[in-house]
């Protein structure tokens, strides 16, 4: 059944168990959202620059039948809520991960992990350079790996472990975004390639949009015992 608030419903759906888990006696995550919401609110900025250009030059657009119809420069509400809520999300598994699992299992391959990315963001951009979300995706993702490389942060194996966990609630997300569909992809501004109904280029789009959300934690986390 169509409804208009079908885009709003995942967002909140994606955030209610980690903003009631947060109150965890082991975890506690809520202590943390002071440190959580100043990146958000930066990468946030940033992210919907770009979504705004994107949904301007015609890369995606949105579904007028899943959406409330409130609209901040031509992005719809649900959008804008949509770089907080999976965030907010993906950095509450990236702390259960921290408190849970004391090893560090892709600390030693984190470095390999980030070369390899990098590689892969140059034959991306090599072969679809005349993609906008091709460029602008992997063009991001190649200057995060070399910052990554260059600074060797400690925490980074721990990054990739939460990613690769917050895959299933991504598939989960943006597989119902995409196949209703709430988000309409131009396959002539991607490389054309979807896992199930997914391009490519998400995947590496919400890494990038994740790691700095956990480099910005990361940052003000440390700052405030200074």
């Amino acid at each position: 059944m169509e409804s208009r608030y079908t885009y709003l419903l995942i967002n909140f759906l994606t955030v209610l168990f980690p903003v009631i888990l947060s109150f965890d006696k082991k975890v506690n995550f809520f202590k943390s959202w002071k440190y959580i919401f100043p990146g958000l609110l930066i990468s946030g900025a940033m992210f919907l620059i770009w979504d705004y250009v994107f949904t301007v030059y015609d890369v995606w657009s949105f579904n007028p039948r899943y959406i409330i119809g409130v609209y901040f420069f031509e992005l719809p509400l649900e959008e804008i809520l949509f770089f907080i809520t999976v965030p907010f999300a993906c950095l509450f598994i990236y702390a259960c991960l921290n408190y849970y699992i004391k090893i560090d299992y892709l600390g030693r391959i984190s470095l390999h992990i980030s070369y390899a990315l990098a590689q892969l963001s140059m034959v991306m951009l090599l072969i679809y350079y005349q993609r906008v979300y091709t460029v602008i995706t992997f063009m991001l993702l190649f200057v995060i790996c070399v910052y990554l490389i260059l600074k060797r942060p400690v925490f980074l194996g721990r990054f990739y472990l939460a990613f690769l966990v917050s895959l299933l609630p991504f598939y989960i997300v943006n597989g119902l975004l995409t196949s209703i569909p709430v988000v309409l992809y131009n396959d002539l501004e991607n490389c054309g390639f979807r896992v199930g109904t997914i391009p490519f280029e998400d995947h590496f789009y919400s890494l990038s949009m994740l790691i700095l959300n956990v480099l910005l934690f990361e940052y003000f986390k440390k700052a405030s015992v200074k």
